[in-house]
C-alpha cells in the first residue's frame, strides 16, 4: 500500500490518510459483499452481525498507525468471527492484510510475525478439523496464504528499513548543513577579526607616524625660525605625511579588498611583507626615530600570509616604540634559521611598567605568531625594551588560510 506514504509527502495529514484508507477498504468490502448477497441467503441476525464485523474491521483501520498491534488484533478477530459465520464471505481479509503490513512497517516486526503465524496456524487447524469434502481451503490455497502473509510482513519490514534509512540520510544532511553553517560563521568571524587586526595595525602605525611628524614640525615652528627654515621644515613634514598616508591607503585597499563587489577590480599594489621593510624603516626615521636593520642568515621566500605576519609584527613594534617608549633609536634584527625566522626589535626607550598588563598591540602580535605555530615575547631589557618573535618556516595549509 503506497497510498499512505504518498499522502504523507503531500498536504494530507497521516490521520486523514488513515481515514481515507479505511473508507476505501470499506467501500471495496461493502460492494463485494452486496454482489455476493445476490447469490446466497442467510438469516437476518447473521447478516446484521456480519455488517457489524465489517464496520469494526474497516473502522479499526482509522487508528492503524496510532496502535498498529491493537488494530491488527481487532481486524484478525473480526475476520475469525466473520468468515465462519457469514455466508457471503466478503473480502474483509483486506483489512487484516493492511493492518498486518502496517504493524511491520511501524517497526513492530515481532508482533507482525506472531500475528501472521497465528493466522496461518488457525486457518490450517480449522481446515484439518473439517470432514473430508467439506474443506474451504485446499493445500495449494493454504500455501498461497502462507506466502501472502510472509510477503505482507516482508514488504512492511522493507518499507520500515527504507524509511529509517531515509530518515538517517536526512538527519545526516541536516547535521552536515548545520556544521557547514557553523564553519561559515566561524570563518566569517575569523575574517572579521583578521580585517580588524590589519586595520588596527595599518591605521595605528600610520596615524602614529603622522602625529609624531606633525608634532615635531609644530614644535620647530613654535620657536619662530627663519621663514626659509620654517618653510623647509613644513615641506619636509608634509612630504613625510603624504608618503605615510599614501602607504596607509595602499595597505587599507589591500586589506579591505575582500569586501569589494564582484565587479570591482582587485587591488594591484604589492602585498605588505618583509620586502617592504626598508620603506617601513624610512617612514619610522621620518618621524625622528633612528632605526637600523640587521639580517643574519640566508633569507628565503615566505608564503604571503606568513610574510605579512612578520611585516605586521615589525610594524606594530616600531609603532609602539614611536608612540610609547620615548626611544631615540631601535634595532630590527631578522635571523633566518633552518626551520624558523626570528624577529627581534630592540629600542633604548624607557620600557614598559612592570605592573601594567600588555596592551592590545602586543596581544595582537602574539596572536599573529601563535596563528602560525610560533611564539612572541615582549619584555624590558637592561637597555630598553625587546620584542622577540619566532615564526616557523614550515606552516600547515590551515594556518596559511
Amino acid at each position: 500500500m503506497a497510498l499512505p506514504s504518498r499522502l504523507r509527502g503531500g498536504r494530507v495529514s497521516p490521520q486523514a490518510a488513515d481515514v481515507l484508507v479505511a473508507v476505501v477498504v470499506a467501500l471495496i468490502v461493502v460492494v463485494w459483499t452486496l454482489v455476493q448477497s445476490r447469490n446466497a441467503t442467510e438469516s437476518t441476525g447473521r447478516t446484521l452481525l456480519g455488517w457489524a464485523l465489517i464496520a469494526v474491521g474497516c473502522g479499526a483501520l482509522c487508528f492503524r498507525r496510532r496502535t498498529p498491534v491493537t488494530v491488527a488484533v481487532v481486524t484478525l478477530a473480526a475476520c475469525a468471527v466473520y468468515y465462519p459465520l457469514s455466508t457471503y464471505d466478503g473480502p474483509l481479509m483486506i483489512a487484516f492484510a493492511i493492518a498486518l503490513y502496517t504493524t511491520a512497517a511501524e517497526g513492530r516486526f515481532v508482533a507482525a510475525v506472531a500475528l501472521a503465524a497465528v493466522t496461518l496456524l488457525a486457518v490450517g487447524l480449522g481446515e484439518i478439523r473439517q470432514q473430508p469434502g467439506h474443506r474451504q481451503i485446499d493445500d495449494t490455497s493454504l500455501a498461497m496464504l502462507a506466502g501472502w502473509l510472509i510477503s505482507l510482513v516482508a514488504i512492511g519490514r522493507a518499507v520500515r528499513t527504507r524509511t529509517a534509512y531515509l530518515h538517517e540520510v536526512e538527519q545526516r544532511a541536516l547535521a552536515a548543513e548545520r556544521e557547514q553553517e557553523a564553519r561559515a560563521r566561524q570563518s566569517a568571524t575569523e575574517e572579521r577579526l583578521r580585517i580588524a587586526r590589519e586595520v588596527h595595525d595599518v591605521l595605528g602605525h600610520s596615524i602614529s607616524l603622522i602625529n609624531v611628524q606633525s608634532g615635531a614640525v609644530l614644535h620647530r615652528l613654535s620657536k619662530k625660525p627663519d621663514p626659509e627654515v620654517a618653510l623647509a621644515a613644513a615641506e619636509e613634514a608634509l612630504q613625510a605625511v603624504k608618503a605615510t598616508s599614501k602607504d596607509a591607503l595602499r595597505e587599507l585597499r589591500a586589506t579591505l579588498g575582500v569586501l569589494r563587489q564582484a565587479d570591482e577590480a582587485a587591488p594591484t599594489a604589492p602585498a605588505s611583507g618583509l620586502g617592504l621593510l626598508d620603506e617601513l624603516v624610512r617612514r619610522a626615521g621620518a618621524a625622528g626615530l633612528d632605526v637600523r636593520t640587521r639580517v643574519e642568515g640566508t633569507p628565503v621566500p615566505l608564503p604571503p600570509p606568513l610574510d605579512l605576519a612578520a611585516y605586521r609584527i615589525v610594524q606594530e613594534s616600531l609603532t609602539n616604540v614611536t608612540r610609547h617608549s620615548g626611544a631615540r633609536s631601535a634595532l630590527v634584527t631578522i635571523d633566518w634559521g633552518a626551520r624558523d625566522v626570528r624577529l627581534r626589535i630592540d629600542d633604548d626607550g624607557e620600557g614598559a611598567p612592570e605592573d601594567r598588563p600588555s596592551g592590545s598591540g602586543i596581544r595582537g602580535m602574539a596572536e599573529r605568531a601563535r596563528a602560525f605555530g610560533g611564539e612572541l615575547t615582549a619584555a624590558n631589557t637592561a637597555d630598553g625594551f625587546r620584542v622577540d618573535a619566532r615564526l616557523p618556516l614550515t606552516v600547515s595549509e590551515g594556518d596559511l588560510r
